[in-house]
């Protein structure tokens, strides 16, 4: 059974740095791509930072030179550094597994099927 954990969310005022963390249980760890969703209040979740079974990263571009999504192969941790935080990155972060199709890299967004139970980012202007 996968299971992620995350941990690291928290309150900062604007220009603020949190790390999330997120702990991953149960499987094959090197061989699913991850990547860290939010959700604002009223908004639909988005995927804001990925990584492919390569080790590739991409991320959206509102957080471009700011955020950083990186793992952890020999603690089975994803995480999400994030530096200069503005009001708008005020939401719920998830992080999520999957396992892409045959032959590509990157998940496509229906290929994410586990997820963690979210981590709360506020960011206080």
């Amino acid at each position: 059974q996968v299971q992620l954990v995350e941990s690291g969310g928290g309150s900062v005022q604007a220009g603020g740095s949190l790390r999330l963390s997120c702990a991953i249980f149960g499987y094959a760890y090197s061989s699913y791509c991850m990547a860290w969703f939010r959700q604002a209040p009223g908004k639909e979740r988005e995927g804001v930072a990925a990584i492919a079974t390569d080790g590739s990263t991409s991320y959206i571009d509102s957080v471009k030179g700011r955020f950083t999504i990186s793992k952890d192969n020999t603690k089975n941790t994803l995480y999400l550094q994030m530096h200069s935080l503005k009001p708008e990155d005020t939401a719920m972060y998830y992080c999520s597994a999957g396992e892409p199709s045959y032959g590509h890299k990157w998940c496509a967004r229906r290929d994410f099927n586990y997820w963690g139970q979210g981590t709360q980012v506020t960011v206080s202007s």
